[in-house]
């Protein structure tokens, strides 16, 4: 089994590298696929409450047998609960529905700017991390302007921002901001949502490595130095995703990904949402 790197986050925590998402899992079925993910050897789990499935990624976490300490668990608010008492409300309610008395990371979903509550939000997160219930707090699907404004009227810099990030939407600019300030840059849809896996060149590259055209990516953005969280509920597909550490992309590859940036996006832009 291989050992999954970890990377240090900016409060002394350390989060590994590679995890298993479960966006669209449904909850009487997360906890089958969470433990079985967990028996292949993931050990980072990501959900969210708008996921309707923190329940069954407890359950899936206690039937795997593992200690609580070993699998590092992520989840996050929803925008529609964004502001600082209804942001610990939801919370509460995350950790009741886990069965857990701490995430290992709790994360703003969204910063949905037309409701303005993001602010607060992130100083309730500040309290539950002073409270020892979340070991880090982050953010998701924030641009720029959005981590600037935090760090003009806050005290603490978000540990990781996870944002939509692909091969058709490398996010450049994003990256750096967040490397330049000591942030840790997760990718969700790191597949495209499985848009991309007919890419023809991500297929050459694949063909001469021997491997799929999603081991290709994943692969891809761990040589970036990103967080990375595929989702699948098929054993095959779930122990495939696991299995990119047994070879390198070259710089003729990177180079070849880099030119497939066009900007796309299977989901909202963040100044959209709310």
């Amino acid at each position: 089994m291989a050992d999954v790197p970890a990377i240090e986050l900016n409060d002394g925590n350390t989060i590994p590298q590679l995890g298993f998402g479960v966006y669209k899992i449904a909850d009487d079925l997360a906890a089958d696929a969470v433990e079985f993910a967990l028996e292949t050897g993931y050990r980072h789990l990501d959900t969210a409450a708008f996921y309707e499935n923190e329940r069954g990624v407890g359950d899936g976490v206690r039937r795997s047998g593992l200690p609580r300490e070993d699998v590092y668990v992520t989840t996050k608010v929803w925008w529609t609960d964004n502001g600082h008492d209804s942001t610990l409300r939801s919370f509460d309610e995350s950790l009741e529905r886990l069965g857990f008395d701490y995430v290992d990371l709790y994360l703003i979903h969204w910063p949905a700017p037309q409701h303005d509550h993001y602010v607060d939000t992130w100083r309730a997160l500040e309290r539950v991390r002073a409270d020892g219930r979340a070991r880090s707090i982050g953010v998701a699907n924030f641009h720029i302007h959005h981590l600037e404004r935090l760090a003009r009227e806050t005290a603490t810099i978000p540990a990781l921002n996870q944002i939509e990030l692909h091969p058709w939407l490398q996010q450049r600019d994003a990256r750096a901001y967040d490397a330049t300030h000591g942030i840790v840059t997760e990718a969700w849809s790191p597949l495209a949502r499985g848009r991309i896996l007919d890419n023809e060149p991500l297929a050459r590259i694949a063909a001469k490595h021997r491997v799929s055209p999603a081991q290709v990516v994943i692969r891809w953005h761990l040589q970036l130095g990103n967080v990375v969280i595929p989702k699948s509920q098929t054993p095959a597909r779930i122990r495939e995703n696991f299995d990119v550490f047994s070879f390198m992309l070259d710089d003729d590859d990177l180079a070849v990904i880099a030119t497939l940036d066009s900007g796309y996006r299977t989901g909202k832009d963040p100044d959209d949402l709310g």
